[in-house]
């Protein structure tokens, strides 16, 4: 069949909105809609080759003309020893097959059934094989029902039993175990704090990672296009060994020596630029950003903070105090007195005057009042914290020029300067290690979580060696956890893995595919405002008008539930939730790419076509 890794979706368990068009009404009851996939779907690129794994006869290969229908189709037959006949149905294959197999061919077990179909000749769906046993072997492949009607399923799992087991599928990744998701989130009602938020209409549980893949409780897989903190893809074995080996030897505290943690600040170090060379360890991203505004009090003794408008950097109540997207928002008091907020420098909501290669000094200009306010009063800015590349505000790419001048006016005020790339770190930009580099400045400070140990609770905070003797000031810093054996060892395993598999490269060169395949879509659909990205860090703004930019808040969330529905994971983000948001593993590939491209242009269609 394909490979274990592939994403399945399991037949029968779930309703199915995608079942929109007039093909899907019941042939047994009038306005009664077929909804239950009967099959067994495993998404694979385009192009990816099928095998039998048992002996056949090929009893059919039929095209589907139906817009929303299989596209080529093979029926084969079976007759293994001491079990029934049975005609499996083969769906969604490229037409290639018709030339090559005919009615009565005979097929060895492992021979070549056909290669996964293009949008464009499977009738437009994301490339993938629909496999499906049928015990009715005087059918045609185009006579067997892919979708009934949910009152029926009884009788359809009779006529269709589940072809997992013959493709290949082992039970434990699609039998449902554990508790129920109504009562998981009755419990979490009960037992964690009521606004502790849930991802999506509706909730997925998932039980299971695997490289670019979330496997849900019901055998399904989402590609990951989202959820940056397996920066490498899901259990990624060398850092799974890694950690393993390490806590199967020693774990325990920073008061004592051992080799992991000087071996990973000497390599994290080696991949900044040379001013930034002293390494302090935590558990988080928060944790992270608090111990940074430590070393920028004990610096400058100032309290004063320069900010942009929708940052977030953190979950302490000092963080929330310098995150807009937390304070302006519901539950939020607004900014603190010494909290001042400079606008976002996004070039697409720019004023239309203003030309595009001064974007970056005339953003700038907005720091420079605030530092200027605080001047006449008599203060001075202790620190400007951002964001390298704004993620929460809607994945915004600062201009050119932007953190040169902004840098310049805060040290000049004998302020600090802290990069935030807890999201954006790492690689993730593809064309440098650190997002800040893109802009051709050296922050004071750097801080960085999430990714950093690919799903392992590390963070780390790297600073000059100034900021550093300022912070020796006779006060211990400790830090139980932080700088541990075992999370360096993840740490160094992300490293290694980043380097050896030349994962900078295939960031770059993905996300640029990626991007032209947007504004592909962006030249079909008016209802894209905008594209932007750089690597495997990518936005793209719905607007509901192309010269007035409103935002199209309604169609990004549907998109993002439809893609969700379709088994693609994405996000939301921005003031006003319409832009689309994906970080894909950095271990995405082309194939990848090319499932997320087909699956977002059939959910745009399909969300359009229902907006009017």
């Amino acid at each position: 069949m394909v490979p274990v890794s592939s994403s399945a979706s399991v037949p029968g368990v779930r309703p199915r909105t995608v079942y929109s068009g007039e093909m899907f009404v019941s042939r047994l009851l009038e306005k009664t809609r077929r909804s239950r996939h009967l099959g067994l779907d495993l998404f694979k690129a385009a192009g990816t080759k099928v095998y039998t794994p048992l002996a056949a006869t090929v009893a059919s290969v039929e095209i589907e003309t139906d817009p929303l229908g299989y596209g080529c189709l093979v029926a084969l037959r079976h007759e293994p020893e001491g079990c029934p006949p049975f005609l499996t149905l083969w769906g969604h294959l490229a037409h290639e097959a018709v030339g090559r197999l005919k009615a009565g061919d005979t097929l060895e077990a492992g021979a070549l059934v056909g290669e996964m179909g293009a949008p464009e000749e499977n009738g437009g769906w994301a490339p993938h094989l629909h496999l499906q046993i049928c015990t009715d072997t005087g059918l045609s492949a185009s006579e067997i029902l892919g979708v009934g009607e949910e009152r029926y399923l009884d009788v359809w799992s009779e006529l269709f039993p589940d072809a997992s087991a013959f493709a290949g599928v082992a039970p434990e990744f699609y039998e449902q175990t554990g508790r129920t998701h109504e009562e998981i989130v009755r419990l979490r009602k009960d037992l964690l704090l009521s606004n502790l938020s849930i991802s999506y209409e509706k909730p997925i549980k998932f039980v299971r990672g695997e490289g670019v893949w979330l496997i849900d409780d019901r055998g399904r897989a989402y590609l990951d296009c989202f959820n940056n903190v397996c920066h490498i893809g899901h259990a990624h074995p060398a850092v799974v060994e890694a950690i393993a080996r390490q806590a199967a030897t020693l774990n325990t505290n920073t008061r004592y020596l051992h080799d992991n943690i000087v071996a990973y600040a000497e390599r994290l170090t080696s991949t900044l630029p040379k001013e930034l060379a002293i390494a302090a360890f935590a558990n988080s991203g928060s944790e992270a950003n608090s111990l940074a505004l430590r070393l920028m009090r004990a610096h400058t003794g100032r309290e004063n903070a320069l900010v942009l408008d929708w940052a977030y950097h953190g979950t302490t109540q000092e963080l929330i105090d310098l995150s807009a997207y937390k304070f302006r928002r519901k539950g939020g008091r607004g900014p603190k007195s010494h909290v001042h907020v400079a606008a976002v420098p996004d070039s697409y909501h720019a004023p239309a005057d203003w030309p595009a290669e001064e974007h970056g000094k005339r953003f700038a200009e907005d720091i420079a009042e605030l530092i200027a306010a605080m001047r006449a009063r008599g203060e001075a800015p202790g620190f400007f914290l951002a964001e390298s590349i704004p993620s929460v505000a809607g994945q915004v790419f600062l201009p050119d020029g932007y953190l040169k001048e902004v840098y310049r006016m805060v040290r000049d005020a004998g302020g600090v300067c802290i990069a935030d790339e807890v999201q954006v770190g790492f690689g993730r930009v593809g064309s440098h290690w650190w997002a800040f580099e893109t802009q051709g400045v050296v922050p004071d400070v750097v801080t960085m979580g999430k990714p950093i140990g690919a799903g392992h609770p590390l963070a780390a905070v790297v600073t000059t060696r100034e900021i550093a003797a300022s912070f020796d000031n006779g006060m211990e810093y400790f830090n139980t956890f932080g700088g541990n054996p075992v999370s360096c060892a993840a740490g160094l395993a992300v490293l290694d893995v980043i380097e050896g598999e030349d994962l900078r490269r295939n960031a770059l060169e993905i996300g640029n595919y990626l991007l032209a395949a947007f504004r592909s879509m962006q030249e079909r659909y008016e209802v894209i405002g905008d594209i932007r990205g750089l690597g495997l860090f990518l936005g793209i703004e719905l607007v509901s008008d192309r010269s007035t930019k409103a935002p199209a808040t309604e169609i990004a969330r549907a998109v993002s539930n439809g893609a969700r529905q379709r088994g693609v994971l994405m996000g939301t983000e921005g003031p006003h939730d319409n832009v689309l948001k994906m970080r894909p593993p950095m271990i995405f590939s082309k194939r990848d790419a090319d499932h997320l491209i087909a699956v977002l242009a059939e959910t745009f269609e399909a969300v359009l076509a229902r907006a009017g």
